[in-house]
């Protein structure tokens, strides 16, 4: 059964966008999202009848950026990037109790065995890293002051201070952040970086990437540091292949650099590679802590904080 109080709270927010006579239907949770929630619902007016989908914050959790999010998604979709569009959007003290954003739904593909599978069987591995290279290329093309409020910061050192917060040994993290310190490339200019570009987050169709989903990582950096979590172990999903578990690297970083992107030094990428295994294993630790602490119980996070291990062991083989 659809809940009610919020099919009325998303008619609500669609009333200023679409005006009086807004109808919400089919609503219905999607899978995955363990920060915020995702749905899915059939919008219905007089003169209107389309699929759109709300991201929200879970009611009692710490409000987020997603009203950043919205304005991110339309300077994205401004540099070409295929984003899906704004709607509507609103902040925690708004009609909804939560901070929320409404986009409209792209037909696709983002489970990411489905999309390596397709992949495959189309042949077409090589032809979504070029199009993953020229999309990072545009989104790199944003200077940091399109998106005022966008966080920032050594990436790098704030892993140490999460690290240090929780408290937990782990000696591999641990010398991980030591060794990727002392061989720290060149810093370069900071752009708009997506902070999550990967398998998973891609709507995928017969004509390759339709979308870029879930933007709430965003920030300011080094935009060699999309391309090394795109090419991480961890997204491959048990594929050889390096980048996203579908392409390779020549593809990738061709694409990338043809589309005007920075230049792609080598030891650099695998620099920022190795960070991403680092970063992984954090953020499962962080989930596995938040679970265990009580501060918000759920099996998903708990079943990701099972994977610390598996990102230990990839940072150990990445480290340069």
């Amino acid at each position: 059964m659809e809940p009610q109080p919020l099919t009325q709270d998303i008619a609500a927010a669609l009333v200023p966008v679409f005006g009086e006579g807004v109808e919400v239907e089919e609503l219905h949770r999607l899978p995955g999202g363990s920060s915020r929630e995702t749905w899915s619902f059939r919008l219905r007016t007089a003169t209107d009848d389309r699929r759109l989908v709300l991201r929200r914050d879970p009611p009692g959790a710490p409000t987020s950026g997603l009203a950043l999010e919205a304005r991110l998604l339309d300077a994205a979709a401004g540099a070409g990037v295929p984003v899906p569009p704004v709607v509507a959007s609103g902040g925690a003290g708004e009609v909804m109790g939560t901070a929320f954003v409404i986009v409209g739904y792209v037909e696709g593909e983002t489970l990411p065995r489905r999309v390596l599978r397709l992949a495959e069987e189309r042949g077409t591995g090589d032809a979504l890293a070029v199009q993953c290279g020229r999309v990072l290329a545009a989104l790199h093309t944003l200077a940091p002051a399109t998106v005022p409020g966008l966080p920032g910061g050594d990436q790098l050192e704030q892993l140490r201070g999460v690290l240090d917060h929780v408290g937990e040994p782990h000696p591999a993290l641990e010398l991980g952040l030591r060794r990727l310190a002392g061989c720290r490339p060149a810093r370069r200019a900071e752009t708009v970086v997506h902070g999550d570009f990967r398998t998973g987050n891609l709507i995928v169709g017969e004509d390759g990437i339709r979308a870029v989903l879930d933007w709430e990582l965003a920030h300011r950096g080094d935009p060699l540091e999309d391309l090394g979590w795109l090419c991480a172990r961890a997204w491959r999903f048990g594929s050889p292949l390096p980048v996203g578990g579908f392409g390779s690297l020549g593809a990738l970083v061709g694409a990338y650099q043809d589309a005007g992107g920075v230049p792609v030094d080598p030891d650099a990428l695998r620099w920022w590679q190795a960070l991403a295994a680092l970063r992984w294993g954090v953020i499962c630790m962080v989930q596995a802590h938040t679970h265990l602490s009580g501060a918000l119980r759920s099996l998903e996070l708990a079943a990701i904080g099972r994977r610390t291990c598996e990102a230990e062991w990839d940072l150990l083989e990445a480290l340069p």
